[in-house]
């Protein structure tokens, strides 16, 4: 019975150990904490993703921008343009998101009056892949951040080249 009761210890013990290793790798790879405080009326925003042995083969585009309803004919877009910003001292590179909140349109006229709730964003960010570092980003308040992860393939492709008629 004793003997049962070690085994169940030790591997109650190991279990733990490795779920708290793992769940630590998967928190933050770096203490944000060293990254500026928010101005008024702004929220900071972390990327994190996993790190691969294929980082360099990927990028990270992002954006900042808001769900809204909207026509469904129509292209949308929110004004503004990030600023890229070095966390002196350390190295870092972060982003801020500056913006009126003012949302541009095309104006189509549309057949239908469907309304859809979707994502608006304005210009989209992209940087190298890094599965070690997050991606620090200032938004104002309301204003949300999406991203895709890009990878490109080992294949590789040769141009063609164009002679020009004399």
């Amino acid at each position: 019975m004793m003997m049962k009761m070690v085994k169940f210890a030790f591997l109650a013990i190991t279990a733990f150990s490795i779920s708290n290793a793992v769940a630590q790798e998967t928190i933050s790879k770096v203490d944000v904490s060293i990254f500026p405080k928010p101005e008024k009326g702004y929220k900071a925003m972390v990327i994190e993703v996993p790190h691969s042995a294929l980082d360099s083969n990927k990028k990270i585009s992002f954006s900042a921008g808001k769900y809204m309803e909207t026509d469904a004919c129509n292209k949308f877009g929110l004004s503004g343009n990030f600023e890229i910003k070095d966390l002196q001292g350390w190295g870092y590179t972060y982003y801020v998101f500056k913006t009126n909140g003012n949302v541009v349109s095309t104006n189509m006229a549309c057949n239908d009056t469907q309304k859809i709730y979707r994502f608006v964003s304005g210009p989209s960010q992209t940087i190298d892949y890094n599965g070690k570092m997050p991606v620090i980003i200032y938004v104002p308040e309301g204003i949300d951040v999406s991203f895709k992860i890009y990878e490109a393939k080992d294949e590789e492709f040769k141009a063609a080249e164009y002679t020009f008629k004399k």
